[in-house]
């Protein structure tokens, strides 16, 4: 099977005559601008710095600090080129097979999903959201920290929709559990919407479209109803929804245009700035989004 690749790579760093007018850029805070760099969302960046990981001119950093071109912050010791002039959010979708694990490293050893992303340079991949080991379909990776911490905000529910298969037909008062609501272990959980999408023989396919993005969320939701999963596909993500030519184990970049679409979507600008407003509040860009890819 061949791999859809794209040839583009971002080259990250400062653009050349640019750098005096950085100079007079006003301090911004340093998670913010750590996390618009691609190194992780603004909490995870607040975590390092809590753990004295970070350092901003060879002192070590606190929560709230500000940093401006001039400084020099440094990650575990590693120097780290702040994006004061910040590229534009790179988007990516992937067909994840089942097998694979969200995650760049495994004590057992098993496939990542980002060995087969393409390499950046001054920049790396984020995962928004994860899908267990045995669950198949989208991911979305980013290379701007804010846009992938917005789309996995619990305030800004997200939808996320699901393909199902079970054994057996679900019943009436099995669909208003599910959409009133189920205990699980860590608390309530519900979905939004379901609907039938037939099946052969005892297996029976549904969509089920819920906004959480707890872990291992529908598959404990069936579970809990004593109705095991026996397969599992993400199809969509808030407006970006799976091509039906991405095959499995697959990826394409989505096209500069639609990565910013959904950059306004869900509040955050082209270049990873955070914005007011609510993704419900905002019209859905007409016609799908596009990516771009080539043979390799």
């Amino acid at each position: 099977m061949r791999r859809l690749t794209h040839s583009r790579v971002a080259t990250g760093g400062l653009a050349r005559g640019k750098k005096a007018d950085l100079v007079k850029v006003p301090p911004q805070k340093i998670h913010k601008m750590l996390a618009q760099s691609g190194l992780g969302s603004r909490r995870a960046m607040e975590v390092l710095i809590e753990q004295g990981r970070i350092t901003v001119n060879s002192e070590r950093a606190h929560l709230g600090a500000r940093v401006g071109p001039r400084d020099q912050v440094r990650v575990d010791g590693r120097l780290v080129r702040l994006r004061f002039n910040r590229p534009l959010a790179r988007v990516l979708l992937y067909h994840k097979p089942e097998g694979e694990i969200v995650s760049r490293g495994d004590p057992e050893g098993r496939p990542s999903v980002f060995d087969k992303l393409p390499l950046l340079r001054g920049a790396r991949w984020i995962s928004v959201g994860r899908l267990d080991y045995n669950t198949c379909g989208l991911l979305i990776f980013t290379t701007s920290g804010e846009l992938a911490n917005c789309l996995m905000h619990p305030r800004f529910e997200v939808e996320r929709e699901y393909a199902i298969r079970i054994r057996g037909t679900l019943l009436k008062d099995q669909i208003d559990r599910l959409r009133g609501g189920v205990p699980l272990a860590d608390g309530e959980a519900r979905v939004e919407r379901i609907e039938e999408q037939g099946g052969e023989g005892s297996n029976r396919w549904y969509r089920v479209v819920v906004k959480k993005g707890r872990n291992r969320i529908v598959r404990r939701l069936f579970e809990a109803l004593e109705l095991p999963v026996s397969r599992l596909m993400r199809v969509r993500f808030g407006i970006v929804s799976l091509p039906t030519w991405l095959k499995r184990g697959m990826w394409s970049e989505m096209e500069p245009e639609d990565a910013r679409k959904l950059s306004e979507w869900i509040g955050v600008s082209a270049r990873g700035e955070a914005k007011s407003g609510f993704p419900s509040e905002r019209r859905k860009p007409s016609g799908p989004l596009k990516s771009k890819f080539r043979n390799k």
